[in-house]
């Protein structure tokens, strides 16, 4: 009987941690589930001179990547500088609350005090540690939210904005429709896995691009250490970023963990005058996403600089319309004195590789023979860059003004000129 009593007692303690282990890993999120003891200054040596023979888009292979979708994006052009599946849809978890930190900054006071629910204290995954009827203000919920990724505060942050996670959920799907992202869709605050929860590595970029306009919101992922008050108690926060205060430029963005999701990692960086966003997502381990987001970070830098490619196009553009625009022919117009311009440019500088800055070309298509009536801004052809053979940027090429249609009287006023029936001080 007593060997009886232990062999239950045994089991039943089992359970119970075989229970709280499923609990932890279906929920975890920045939680370290394996000890992973490694110096980060000895990574970033690594692979701080890291190039690639890569050329374009199809050659991505030569980065060689633990994740399973990857992009590096250019702040100033939108240009991706590198991608590995950017454009299918996965799993994001914690990178999700930078999402939720937008709808909150543009729709809440951050001096507003708020007492945590039953609902939001009892949350799962990583925590800020809040508890039932704790009294907090929407700005330290949000250093909770970004800098310990505490999914207990993302639930308050929603039920104080909306009144219930589903209702903030709607905000944020409504704001990603405002952004343009299309194959990104929110079903919580937190991002614990839910299988309609999901972006790309394309959209979580244009998002966080969009995130780090807001001041607030870069000035709180770009803080390593921040003491927030809860009940009027101080309680100091660290970030989880691995990389904010050790590679050089960094200056935020989200982590993420999630069974479903993997080691997933936001990361923006700044040197000299060019700045990225590189998104690491299904990474295996925390070493992985740090290696992989370091490699692309010192691919970007030590691969690329920026053009100023407006000043390429004016220059060959006027050479071109030297050339080429008495070739033009307008017929049925009145007058045939063509000006033409470019559409403007999203940016006028880009980034180029390199190895391709000198191979920069400049072609133009536009037709040789066009009838009036011609209004201005009317398309009339197109201006191609090229670098190393690879389309760069195209603009339309657009008249600069309006040419009339002649019309019946313009015909008899023609044939009564060249049979000279009209006095010759009337056709001056």
């Amino acid at each position: 009987m007593v060997l009886k009593n232990t062999l239950i007692k045994i089991f039943s303690i089992f359970l119970v941690i075989v229970f709280c282990f499923q609990f932890l890993f279906v929920f975890a999120d920045d939680i370290e589930l394996e000890e992973e003891n490694f110096d980060i200054a000895e990574e970033i040596q690594k692979y701080e001179n890291f190039e690639t023979v890569e050329t374009s888009s199809s050659d991505n292979d030569n980065i060689s990547l633990n994740a399973r979708s990857a992009i590096v994006l250019d702040r100033t052009s939108k240009k991706i500088l590198y991608g590995k599946n950017e454009y299918r849809k996965v799993k994001m978890a914690s990178t999700t609350k930078i999402m939720t930190a937008i709808v909150i900054l543009e729709n809440c006071d951050l001096s507003q005090t708020t007492q945590v629910s039953k609902k939001a204290a009892g949350t799962g995954g990583s925590r800020l540690g809040l508890k039932v009827g704790d009294k907090i203000t929407i700005n330290d919920l949000l250093y909770g939210l970004l800098l310990c990724s505490g999914n207990d505060a993302a639930v308050c942050l929603a039920e104080t904005c909306s009144g219930s996670v589903k209702d903030f959920s709607n905000l944020m799907n409504l704001k990603a429709k405002e952004l343009g992202l299309k194959n990104s869709h929110f079903e919580t605050p937190h991002g614990l896995d839910s299988d309609e929860h999901y972006t790309t590595a394309y959209e979580l970029a244009l998002l966080t691009n969009y995130a780090l306009e807001n001041p607030i919101f870069k000035k709180i992922v770009g803080t390593k250490l921040y003491t927030i008050t809860i009940n009027g108690y101080p309680k100091t926060l660290s970030n989880t970023n691995e990389l904010l205060g050790n590679l050089n430029g960094v200056y935020g963005v989200k982590t993420g963990f999630t069974n479903g999701a993997n080691r997933c990692l936001v990361t923006a960086c700044k040197r000299n005058n060019m700045d990225i966003i590189c998104v690491v997502l299904g990474c295996d381990t925390k070493k992985f996403r740090t290696n992989d987001s370091i490699k692309l970070i010192e691919y970007a830098f030590n691969n690329f600089e920026y053009v100023n490619i407006k000043n390429i196009i004016d220059e060959k553009f006027s050479e071109w319309k030297k050339e080429n625009l008495d070739n033009i022919h307008i017929i049925k117009s009145i007058d045939t004195n063509l000006s033409i311009k470019y559409s403007n440019l999203d940016t006028p500088i880009i980034p180029i590789k390199k190895e391709d800055a000198s191979s920069i070309e400049i072609n133009f298509k536009l037709n040789s023979y066009l009838e009036a009536p011609i209004y201005k801004d009317t398309k009339l052809g197109t201006i191609f860059v090229m670098s190393n053979g690879l389309p760069v940027i195209e603009c339309d090429i657009l008249t600069d003004c309006e040419i009339k249609r002649k019309n019946i009287f313009y015909y008899f006023y023609d044939l009564f000129r060249q049979i000279k029936l009209i006095p010759l001080d009337l056709q001056k």
